[in-house]
């Protein structure tokens, strides 16, 4: 009888010779496999992670210490400063607040707060406006745009101290071009920058010349940035030029009108360079203000803790000056009504 072949059988795959096949050619130190896409917990930073922090952090570690050194080092050392009798020689002198109250009994300060009052009084609405007015202008399609465009920007650029030099050669009361004009229109000839009557005016005047710029071209911006339907629909509905300023430009304004008004505010009051190339707050006193008290006090007078409570007095002028603007902003913004929200 012919011997028959042994039956095909299939292993059970849960026998222990199953289970080692399996796992026979793996790695017996890897862990086994989790849920899909689920990541291995690392139980720290690894070296490489480690090493990126390190360089980052070398990178960086120039620009914070000129943070430190210039920012907030000095306003630390500034303000205990302001309260100590100190000449920047001998060793200083606890006073406590003696510097500021001795800032509440002087005159030459208070003159110096009224100048710089007077002084961002005088420009700040001047300058918003007259960009404005100049924006509206060059907002046009006319000719040579480009050029009177960058004519009155230039002279944003120029640092007030050149602008101070030259000015000052201008306005002299002697050997002026503005006195040699005037003179050729049968006008006397005036004292400009020598006149106390007139100094604070004529640093009015030449900020103006410099400052008008940014805001032209800050205005300029917010203009073409207005949506062009809006323009196309008020003159379809007959709106004029003043309506469709006052109705469509304006409202669309109104962050850019906030943001120049802190702007030039801050500015204004910190105004210093221009006054100590021209008139170094002469005559008399007349274009003395808080920046330029606050140097004639720390290093000509060398009383240095008074002149940092007077930094610190306009530094909270700032403060308040910023804070209240923008609670002006914030509660001039009213929410537009959508039409049939109340339907």
């Amino acid at each position: 009888m012919p011997r028959l072949p042994a039956p095909l059988t299939l292993p059970d795959p849960d026998s222990a010779a199953a289970r080692d096949r399996r796992t026979r050619g793996k790695d017996p130190g890897r862990p086994p496999a989790g849920p899909a896409g689920a990541r291995p917990l690392r139980t720290g930073g690894s070296p490489l992670r480690r090493g990126e922090s390190a360089t980052a952090w070398a990178f960086i570690a120039p620009a914070v210490l000129i943070i430190l050194g210039l920012s907030i080092v000095p306003v630390a050392w500034s303000f205990l400063l302001s309260f100590q009798a100190d000449d920047l020689v001998t060793p200083s002198r606890w006073v406590g607040l003696d510097n500021y109250r001795a800032l509440r009994m002087d005159p030459h300060f208070g003159q110096a707060v009224r100048n710089t009052l007077l002084y961002t009084a005088l420009y700040v609405p001047l300058s918003i406006g007259l960009g404005l007015a100049l924006a509206l202008v060059l907002n046009r399609r006319i000719r040579f745009v480009g050029l009177y465009r960058t004519l009155i920007f230039v002279p944003f650029v120029i640092s007030a101290t050149a602008q101070g030099v030259l000015f000052s050669f201008i306005l002299d009361p002697e050997f002026g071009v503005a006195n040699s004009v005037l003179h050729t229109l049968g006008v006397s000839p005036q004292g400009f920058l020598s006149d106390p009557g007139q100094a604070l005016l004529v640093l009015v005047a030449i900020s103006l010349w410099s400052g008008t710029g940014f805001c032209v071209v800050v205005y300029l911006a917010a203009l073409q940035d207005v949506e062009p339907s809006l323009i196309e629909a008020a003159r379809l509905d007959g709106a004029g030029r003043w309506h469709l300023l006052r109705h469509v430009k304006l409202p669309a304004l109104t962050p850019v009108s906030a943001f120049l008004l802190v702007w030039q505010t801050i500015n204004a009051l910190q105004v210093f360079d221009l006054v100590y190339v021209t008139t170094k707050g002469g005559p008399l006193g007349s274009t003395t203000v808080i920046v330029y008290f606050i140097w004639e006090q720390a290093f000509k007078n060398f009383t240095a803790g008074y002149g940092a409570a007077a930094a610190y007095v306009l530094a909270v002028a700032l403060g308040v000056v910023t804070v209240g603007l923008r609670l002006v902003r914030r509660g001039s913004v009213r929410p537009v009504p959508v039409e049939g929200a109340a339907k």
